[in-house]
């Protein structure tokens, strides 16, 4: 089993990037659910998750998504998904969350797509 590890950085221009490692999944999705909604109460609605290194994400893993970006669009935001793993875009692509959510594969085209 991988170590799970969730670091948060902000930005100047209000962004906050998430970097998420090694699996995201029922035991550890609570934590990254944790880090989302700290950001949404410190006012923080412009996420963009860094899945680099994220090698597994299961299903409760993407609930954590599908909740959150409601939230950030509703305050103007939104979260852009920056360099998923091959395992874990196709997760995304079979739970058709590539219709609903930007990826990116670089931090400075992430930060444009919040214009």
């Amino acid at each position: 089993m991988s170590q799970f590890q969730i670091q948060t950085e902000r930005m100047q221009n209000g962004v906050a990037v998430v970097l998420v490692k090694g699996f995201l999944d029922a035991y550890t999705y609570e934590n990254f659910e944790k880090s989302i909604n700290d950001l949404f109460e410190a006012s923080t609605y412009r996420i963009i998750v860094d899945l680099s290194e994220l090698q597994y994400i299961s299903s409760a893993g993407a609930g954590v998504f599908i909740g959150a970006i409601g939230t950030a669009q509703e305050n103007k935001g939104n979260i852009v998904i920056l360099r998923p793993t091959a395992n874990v875009r196709e997760v995304f692509e079979l739970l058709g969350l590539t219709q609903i959510f930007t990826f990116s594969e670089t931090r400075e085209d992430a930060v444009k797509a919040f214009a």
